[in-house]
């Protein structure tokens, strides 16, 4: 009857977790003023940073679920609404009908207390996950807090840069955007930013203010999760929210190349120059005069020695178009750090596509590039250390490895073709969770359901041999990162020549429906 009754429910609805552990959530904003800055800021406005930590909580821990729709609830479905193209009063109208989107509920308990870490240094393990274009704090939240069931504190930064549909910022300066909230605090709105899909002079220099915003909050929250660790008061101006206090000495934030570096699209690009820019500082002396960096950490700042060769790095349907761009050609032609002299090669490198991203030729060719140990040759080939992890899901799409995918089963279905959603973040999570497994960082085992295993099997294991094997995983395919195909090239004049300009019409890319014939402009 319960089963019958909740297929009645219009209300679009998660899965439960399906790691051995409960899950707990804290709404977090600290303002900038307390933190110690890696750089100089790129955006004065930008008073505070804000993010959802998701981690592992007591297992008896009471506590209601976090609303997915984040507060103020009717402003993000007007922006949802604007973003996917609604004009301006019809976007109104649908933020306040239908009201089911504002009752999605995360299968997290709010505050709850934090769990025990029960691994041998005591201290959790930490990803911090970048969102997409179109994204918020809570737009991956399946994924993330599936991670965190694992035995992870995930942190899942909402980036202020223009990507999201909208921001709200504490206790920023008085602008004409500013309102007046309930609690008597003011919040400053951060719109969306909306750039053309083509490559071009402006769109480089557009992508790129924002990457500048973007990896300046990374080096942010970097510095906020030491202070956790360490126990500093910090002010959360989110009062719903516990104290921050519980997790002092819980996070393994110290320890150099033990961070894992995550992101989704944009996120994705963001991940990738966030680390190149930081492993690279101390280079940035000696490169070319055309270079740009859009990130400089000072040589003190403790994240310069976090990122090594063995740092984690997972990609899932990275976008190349931001890394492309001409004044930060140089960082683009250096590889990921593992392939550096002494790294571990790619065993530390995991790239996610979905088919659709493995079919767009143009884009896939960028990619492999991007996952070899010499992305300046137009042909790559892998090294005597191996190829990366590097995979695609069959039957998904741009939208699967976010909660779009699975919360509108039917709408994915209909028009993405996107088949098993659920399943389809369960290989991702599988994935994510041996890769770390394989370099040394504890998390939960892998149950018997998400191992698809039958009925006598054991019931968990912590060493998922198939999923990062190539064949072994039924609609689970292994890319070669290999290419004698010279792919998209770059003129004598430094620009990049038809870079990612034909996409696939069964794309959604960053929350986009790109509706149309191959050719298709647009962005991820």
């Amino acid at each position: 009857m319960t089963s019958y009754l909740s297929r009645l429910n219009p209300v679009p609805g998660f899965p439960e977790y399906t790691g051995p552990y409960k899950v707990g959530s804290i709404d977090v904003e600290l303002p900038i003023s307390e933190l110690d800055s890696p750089s100089p800021s790129p955006d004065e406005s930008i008073s505070t940073v804000q993010y959802q930590i998701f981690y592992p909580c007591e297992p008896d821990a009471k506590g209601k679920g976090l609303s997915w729709i984040p507060t103020p609830q009717r402003e993000y479905v007007s922006a949802y609404a604007r973003f996917v193209g609604a004009g301006t009063k019809l976007a109104e109208f649908i933020s306040f009908f239908p009201r089911i989107l504002h009752y999605i509920s995360i299968p997290v308990r709010k505050n709850a207390a934090l769990l025990s870490p029960p691994t041998s240094n005591t201290k959790w393990p930490v990803m911090i996950f970048s969102h997409g274009l179109g994204g918020t704090r809570n737009a991956y939240s399946h994924l993330v807090g599936s991670l965190a069931s694992h035995g992870m504190i995930v942190i899942a930064p909402e980036h202020r840069d223009g990507s999201g549909p909208v921001s709200f910022i504490r206790d920023a300066p008085s602008t004409s955007h500013t309102e007046k909230t309930s609690a008597g605090t003011k919040k400053r709105k951060v719109e969306y930013v909306k750039l053309s899909h083509n490559p071009s002079r402006e769109v480089e220099e557009g992508r790129n203010a924002q990457l500048r915003v973007r990896l300046w909050e990374m080096g942010i929250i970097h510095s906020s999760l030491l202070k956790l660790d360490t126990g500093d008061k910090l002010t959360n101006l989110d009062t719903s929210s516990a104290p921050l206090s519980a997790f002092a000495t819980k996070l393994d934030v110290h320890r150099p190349g033990k961070i894992t570096f995550a992101g989704h699209s944009f996120g994705a690009s963001t991940v990738t120059q966030f680390v190149k820019s930081v492993y690279y500082s101390p280079k940035t002396a000696s490169a070319p005069s055309d270079y740009t960096p859009l990130f400089t950490p000072s040589s003190r700042s403790e994240i310069v020695s976090q990122i090594t060769p063995q740092t984690p790095v997972v990609l899932l349907d990275a976008w190349c178009l931001p890394l492309r761009a001409a004044s930060t050609r140089w960082l683009w032609d250096l590889p990921f750090p593992c392939y550096t002299p002494g790294g571990p090669g790619p065993s530390n490198l995991l790239a996610v596509e979905s088919q659709a991203f493995f079919k767009w030729n143009v884009h896939l060719k960028s990619t492999k590039r991007l996952l070899s140990s010499d992305p300046s040759t137009a042909s790559p080939r892998h090294d005597n250390r191996g190829e990366p992890h590097f995979f695609y899901a069959a039957t998904s799409a741009h939208l699967s490895q976010s909660d779009f995918g699975i919360l509108f089963p039917y709408l994915t279905k209909r028009f993405l073709a996107i088949e098993e959603p659920e399943r389809i973040l369960r290989l991702n999570v599988r994935a994510i969770t041996q890769l770390l497994r394989n370099n040394d960082i504890e998390v939960g085992p892998t149950s018997r359901a998400d191992l698809e295993m039958e009925e006598g099997s054991p019931e968990a294991t912590n060493d998922d041999k198939k999923i990062l094997a190539k064949g072994a995983v039924r609609g689970w395919v292994f890319i070669s990162t290999n290419s004698d195909d010279a792919g998209d090239e770059v003129s004598n004049k430094g620009k990049v020549e038809d870079t990612q300009a034909a996409a696939p019409s069964d794309a959604v890319l960053g929350n986009e429906f790109a509706v149309g014939s191959e050719g298709t402009k647009t962005s991820a």
